[in-house]
């Protein structure tokens, strides 16, 4: 990976980043995320290796970040991987989705992954609940929950296999976890390489590499600003980070939009995440003309690895476009992200940078979690948040829990 800035850094913040970076070094003895890079996946691989041949289908049954980190990797290796099985979300309770899911896959040839760190997630339950109305063999069925969870407790009592989450690590930090490695590894994706990618960012934050100062500077950045640029947004030149986004923007928001800890004030940083080159036709105005209170990542990959080249055909009344005649995709998407960055840079008061992944693998998008991961959790530090918390959450859910009790009765 590759990351360059492209607004001004304070030289005089050497103190700051000292300090900054301790913290984290001790926040790591405590928050679990930062070690799942050398965590041991034996039985993971062990137990994805055990699988019949004839299950096709793996569903995840989970919200939040129970779905959308697997679902980010998934999807950005997908179009790339071949993959063993197909591996399918249900991550709502909207009747009309959970209908249209049950349509396109085969049962018989299907299992079901049930992930709620609390093990009582309405939505994952209540999904549950009609799915084993429908098959209640308990081989059909593996839960990841947290040890002693009511959810564990009930896989327990049918005799289906539980695997854990750690109790530090929170669920929208859990990509790297068993939430994320099993339903990769049941697919056939390269669990190890994926680690391999995140522990190489860790290496290099944390034994004083290269990505060490970018974070830091990046951060000091986004908190210092946070009050002018509270929008940040991520142009990804590749649909297959469409999903990676979405983890982003649930990482982003869930993890810095709070009350201060040590303030009455409330803060936070709205994400924004987009993909190029079809959002240059529709966000790119407002980023470009704008409001100045938005800035932006560009991230592109170096390499797609497929030769796909616009054919040497001339169009009548097209022939000024000939221009692409014999260019290859993945240079022309690359020149787009290019000139709409360097558009961008001529305009003042717009704090760009550009992240550069090597390839669409598991290794690249390994990387790419772990950064942002660590970049949310330096934000947090500096802008005086408890990045692992979400009390407003919890407390939608204590109102849905009233409102359910009462629709019964009780």
């Amino acid at each position: 990976m590759k990351n360059r800035l492209y607004f001004d850094v304070s030289r005089n913040d050497t103190a700051t980043k000292k300090e900054l970076f301790e913290k984290i070094k001790d926040e790591k003895n405590t928050i679990g995320y930062y070690n799942l890079p050398d965590q041991d996946i034996s039985s993971l691989l062990a137990y994805a290796a055990s699988f019949d041949d004839d299950i096709e289908y793996i569903v995840v049954l989970g919200i939040g970040g129970s779905s959308l980190g697997a679902k980010a990797i998934y999807e950005f290796l997908k179009p790339r991987n071949g993959n063993k099985r197909k591996l399918v979300f249900f991550e709502s309770t909207d009747p009309v989705s959970i209908s249209y899911i049950i349509a396109q896959i085969d049962i018989s040839k299907s299992h079901f992954l049930v992930i709620s760190k609390s093990g009582t997630t309405i939505e994952t339950i209540a999904v549950f609940k009609y799915i084993y109305s429908l098959q209640s063999d308990p081989g059909y069925y593996t839960f990841i929950t947290d040890k002693d969870s009511p959810l564990e407790k009930f896989a327990r009592g049918i005799n289906a296999k539980v695997f854990h989450i750690p109790s530090n690590v929170g669920g929208r930090f859990s990509a790297l976890s068993a939430v994320g490695l099993l339903p990769l590894a049941l697919c056939g994706i390269d669990i190890k390489a994926l680690l391999s990618g995140a522990g190489q960012i860790k290496e290099s934050f944390f034994h004083d590499g290269y990505i060490r100062d970018i974070l830091l500077d990046k951060a000091l950045f986004y908190a210092k600003h946070h009050a002018v640029y509270h929008i940040n947004c991520i142009f990804a030149y590749s649909e297959t980070l469409k999903y990676f986004c979405e983890w982003y923007v649930q990482l982003w928001g869930e993890s810095l939009g709070k009350k201060q800890r040590h303030s009455s004030f409330n803060v936070g940083l709205t994400p924004v995440g987009l993909i190029g080159p079809k959002d240059q036709h529709s966000f790119l105005q407002l980023l470009m003309e704008g409001t100045r209170d938005k800035s932006a990542t560009f991230i592109k990959i170096e390499d797609f690895k497929d030769p796909l080249i616009i054919p040497d055909i001339s169009l009548q009344h097209l022939e000024s476009l000939d221009v692409i005649n014999n260019i290859e995709f993945h240079k022309l998407i690359n020149m787009q992200c290019d000139a709409t960055f360097e558009a961008l840079k001529i305009q003042e008061g717009i704090p760009l940078d550009e992240i550069s992944i090597q390839a669409v693998d598991e290794h690249s998008i390994g990387e790419l979690v772990y950064y942002y991961e660590l970049l949310t959790s330096l934000v947090g530090r500096l802008i005086d948040v408890d990045t692992y918390d979400q009390p407003s959450v919890e407390l939608g859910k204590t109102i849905l829990k009233d409102k359910l009790e009462k629709l019964k009765g009780l």
